[in-house]
């Protein structure tokens, strides 16, 4: 049996992971494999910018590459602080967060259209995690309610999820957005729980939506691409 192409770096997390999720390997029609670094809980992570966790994520890191992992990931968007330092670090590409996407996603788009995000935490997503991807400090951001169920499951690490609030939640976040940047041309999903959702946000707004699940996508093409 071969060795799975891509290392997922998960957080020390207990909610579900539904497909569509990052962290479930049902996300991928390839094999990944997932290892918890200990010690990085969302809340150390999303609000306390994960001081103190670099050894950790390093040496899961060189884990998984000693496994024969030939690119990493993460569970978590606010990452982005960690993706310099990863990237020396570690002896196989690593793609910290979705915000990743972001220059490039800017590039794409017509003349006077911008791309915007929808994330787990408008208060704690700051100029530093955008300048840590070389994105536009700008960007338009909005989060999804603070202490609502996609919160309190995802950010407050809860046990259950409320599914269909959650995502409506995400929905009304998107619409916020795409109601206070009306030269919106792209929405990001910057929290990597927030893939389930991607076609409902899509169908909502009716634009383009990049999220983690995408990235990884394309970063194992790179790594396995067809034969024609």
């Amino acid at each position: 049996m071969s060795v799975p192409l891509i290392g997922i770096l998960s957080l020390e997390t207990r909610f579900p992971r539904i497909p569509g999720d990052v962290g479930n390997p049902e996300s991928y029609p390839f094999p990944v494999r997932i290892v918890r670094v200990a010690g990085a809980t969302p809340e150390r992570v999303v609000h306390g910018r994960a001081a103190g966790l670099d050894a950790a994520f390093i040496a899961a890191g060189r884990h998984l590459a000693d496994e024969g992992c030939r690119a990493l990931v993460t569970t978590c968007g606010f990452l982005t602080l960690m993706q310099a330092e990863l990237a020396r670090a570690l002896p196989v590409p690593v793609a910290t967060s979705a915000l990743l996407q972001l220059p490039l996603i800017a590039r794409m788009l017509p003349a006077g259209r911008i791309a915007g995000i929808v994330t787990a935490s408008g208060r704690s997503l700051s100029p530093a995690h955008l300048a840590a991807v070389g994105a536009d400090p700008a960007t338009p951001i909005v989060g999804v309610a603070e202490g609502g169920a996609f919160s309190r499951t995802f950010v407050g690490n809860g046990e259950t999820l409320e599914i269909e609030a959650a995502r409506a939640e995400v929905i009304t976040a998107a619409r916020t957005l795409q109601a206070t940047a009306p030269q919106l041309g792209a929405i990001l999903l910057e929290c990597a729980n927030m893939g389930p959702y991607a076609a409902d946000v899509q169908a909502a707004a009716g634009l383009p939506v990049f999220d983690m699940v995408s990235l990884v996508r394309w970063l194992h093409q790179s790594l396995a691409q067809p034969r024609y």
